[in-house]
């Protein structure tokens, strides 16, 4: 058991996912949350907002895990206001925490930070690995490049680094799988756009137990979070229909794609864009995804 972990934005579906995982491995747990301070369930919150020191950083001393999982959530509209707070939301996270580290005498050991497999460009002919991927360009790409370089640009000498290139994350109380779900139970669950796109995920379960393997093979540098196989839109859908008995899917075209994402306040690029992207480092080291196929995680998600 080690001694102390810390979770910045540990409140919400994926900090939850990592806190479950993690609750009987780690003598004390700590949560950076912009909630009040308290104790519940063994569990330490303590408040911050993300931006300024204000005493929280004291939890840092002799921890021997920080994950950080601050940042905006992009399900939204791309407004001019809404960008500025999806970058600026990630920047001074990392900034801070950057800050909060050096101050320490005894930094945490180990620091993964959130990004994103959305770095890479939208692709359908490469798959992409940590050292071959593309990097693309355009708004969602260009904050991932910046949060990135905000992350490593401050040398910690006595803290390691790992930045988490993850994908969508299915889990049964979260993620994108609820609403894909839903949308498959109301007949709506056919190929989103021409379904050529591929779709990079990892179950929830996966998710959890790729950062407890990087964290004790002190895996450092790029890492891609998703599962060994990528599935073009109109597969995904096509097994989550059959997971879920229903044989019909009404397909989206691209044109009612942005109407409902206007309506509901969200952006056709979460389901459009095409993340081909494969976990290339994590398989060389030799971790093994228990959820390693879509018919697997929508099995177990079902249940």
């Amino acid at each position: 058991m080690k001694n102390k972990l810390i979770i910045a934005a540990g409140t919400g579906f994926l900090g939850q996912v990592i806190l479950n995982h993690f609750k009987d491995k780690f003598e004390e747990i700590v949560i950076l949350t912009r909630g009040k301070s308290e104790t519940k369930n063994k569990v330490k919150y303590i408040n911050w907002n993300a931006k300024t020191l204000s005493g929280w950083e004291k939890e840092l001393e002799n921890a021997d895990v920080l994950i950080n999982l601050a940042g905006k959530s992009v399900d939204c509209r791309y407004t001019d206001k809404n960008k500025v707070e999806i970058l600026s939301s990630r920047i001074d996270s990392t900034s801070i925490l950057n800050e909060a580290v050096l101050q320490c005498k005894n930094p945490p050991k180990y620091w993964l930070n959130s990004s994103t497999s959305t770095i890479y460009r939208h692709s359908e002919d490469k798959q992409m690995t940590e050292e071959n991927g593309e990097i693309g360009n355009g708004f969602s790409m260009n904050v991932a490049k910046a949060w990135e370089k905000a992350f490593f640009q401050t040398d910690t000498p006595k803290t390691l680094k790992t930045a988490l290139r993850t994908s969508i994350v299915l889990g049964k109380n979260g993620g994108a799988f609820i609403p894909l779900k839903r949308l498959t139970q109301f007949g709506l669950g056919g190929k989103q756009g021409k379904g050529n796109q591929f779709i990079s995920w990892i179950h929830e379960k996966d998710f959890a137990r790729t950062i407890e393997f990087i964290i004790e093979k002190e895996m450092t540098g790029i890492i891609n979070v998703v599962s060994p196989k990528p599935i073009r839109n109109r597969d995904f859908m096509s097994e989550l229909r059959k997971s879920l008995k229903i044989p019909i899917g009404i397909p989206t075209p691209k044109p009612i794609l942005k109407i409902g994402a206007k309506i509901i306040g969200t952006e056709t690029e979460l389901v459009l864009k095409s993340r081909n992207v494969i976990p290339e480092r994590l398989q060389e080291n030799g971790f093994k995804f228990e959820f390693d196929t879509l018919t697997k995680a929508f099995k177990n998600l079902t249940l």
